[in-house]
């Protein structure tokens, strides 16, 4: 004990030396002024678009690797000059070595993102990841990683025959990431391979890319487990407990994931397609829009007005859908029309008819057609029908053409669309003789 405390009091009269003091304010000087250079350049190598070709990476990776780069280049030219000028740098020449490290653990982080593709949920995860690698690795390099790991094994707690320590949970965390990222990188060269198959439909190229990502993220985190030392007969007790989990809180989000993969299987609903959610079949519109993505959970709408829905996938598959593009993308609009007893039905169809000509979107074949539907109460009805080839485009848009040019032809030729009326006919009931007598204005 009496050797520790001497040995410790030793090792802080070396760091409180002069010379060390030294070294320690050049190391904070060079950390300083590399950051402010790195302010500097960093905006100019700043990107508002996505970095979609190999100049945009590299002016994206100079951007994440500024910091580092621009410390280490200040601390190198100090060391370089206090080696010149004869002065001690040996703390000065360590801070060299864990900023080049720490700069190449960064570079590293970025690119595994990058080979993990836009969507690697890792992104705005580098610098921490960086950070904790870079702990671990400098303590090894400074000598101090067995006496880390003994203090860390030293906290836990036994739980049966088996020992829960902070170094083993620690243990077990990074080797199955080790392993799940080896399995994203296998899947997401798989899925490259499996979506330029020309031969199989594209929602069969995503469902099979997604099922095998899926198995082999799974497979990767029960081989991770077992590497690590974990006996995976102990988690016979944790897997009962998700059993029922997914039985009861988790049954909604285990049907959207089944029924997602239904869907990309039998190619019902497809990206690009034009859907709308309603009651009843038809030519309505409520909830129109047309499919944008296709997720494991969710299906992305997108309708007119530029806004997003995200749909759960069992809503599709256990509800009534309007695909509107599942055969043929035309569709058959219908736009009921009254007129007056007193005016011409044929006349009035004729015009309808015409009202459906200059119209850039009323396709000619199968052409349009004006039906008499019925007598009313109220006046003639009639309906004019006539098909579209782009619904996606939008429904209500192409109604309101139509309509602005019946109505305009209707004034011009004198069809009158009559309004609905009711007459009323109130009368007095004289109580002792039963009779009723019409109502007398004073």
């Amino acid at each position: 004990m009496q050797k520790s405390l001497q040995a410790a009091g030793s090792f802080l009269e070396k760091l409180l030396l002069p010379a060390s003091l030294l070294q320690y304010a050049v190391i904070g000087a060079s950390v300083l002024l590399g950051w402010w250079i790195a302010r500097l350049v960093r905006p100019r190598l700043a990107s508002t678009v996505a970095p979609d070709d190999l100049h945009g990476r590299i002016r994206e990776a100079g951007w994440v690797a500024a910091p580092y780069a621009a410390v280490l280049l200040m601390l190198a030219m100090a060391a370089g000059l206090m080696h010149a000028s004869g002065a001690q740098a040996r703390y000065v020449d360590v801070a060299v070595q864990l900023t080049a490290l720490l700069l190449l653990i960064r570079i590293a982080a970025y690119l595994i993102r990058v080979s993990l593709g836009a969507r690697a949920r890792i992104k705005g995860w580098g610098t921490p990841i960086t950070i904790i690698v870079w702990l671990f690795v400098s303590l090894h390099l400074l000598g101090w990683g067995d006496d880390v790991i003994a203090a860390l094994d030293g906290i836990g707690l036994d739980v049966g025959k088996t020992r829960v320590s902070v170094w083993s949970v620690a243990k077990l965390l990074v080797t199955v990431s080790l392993f799940v990222l080896g399995a994203m990188w296998v899947s997401r060269w798989l899925e490259r391979r499996v979506l330029k198959l020309d031969a199989l439909a594209p929602t069969m190229r995503i469902g099979i890319a997604k099922f095998v990502q899926a198995g082999l993220v799974g497979l990767s985190v029960l081989v991770g487990l077992n590497a690590a030392g974990l006996d995976l007969t102990t988690l016979n007790v944790l897997t009962g407990a998700i059993g029922i989990g997914l039985g009861f809180g988790l049954q909604s989000i285990a049907a959207n994931f089944v029924s997602g993969f239904v869907l990309l299987m039998d190619r019902s609903i497809k990206p690009g397609d034009v859907i709308s959610f309603t009651g009843t079949t038809g030519t309505a519109t409520e909830g129109f829009g047309w499919v944008e993505e296709l997720r494991g959970r969710y299906v992305v709408v997108r309708d007119r007005d530029g806004v997003a829905t995200l749909v759960p996938n069992q809503n599709l598959i256990t509800n009534s859908v309007v695909n509107w593009s599942y055969s043929d993308p035309r569709v058959r609009l219908k736009l009921p029309v009254r007129v007056s007893y007193k005016d011409d039905p044929e006349l009035a169809m004729q015009l309808m008819l015409e009202a459906t000509r200059g119209q850039r979107r009323v396709i000619r074949e199968p052409a349009p057609v004006a039906r008499l539907m019925s007598f009313g109460d109220h006046g003639i009805e009639l309906e004019l029908r006539f098909w579209i080839p782009d619904p996606h485009e939008g429904v209500n848009n192409v109604r309101s053409d139509v309509n602005r040019a019946i109505w305009r032809l209707f004034r011009e030729h004198g069809i009158t669309i009559p309004v609905a009326q009711r007459e009323v006919r109130l009368e007095m009931v004289n109580p002792r003789v039963g009779e009723s007598t019409p109502a007398r204005d004073d």
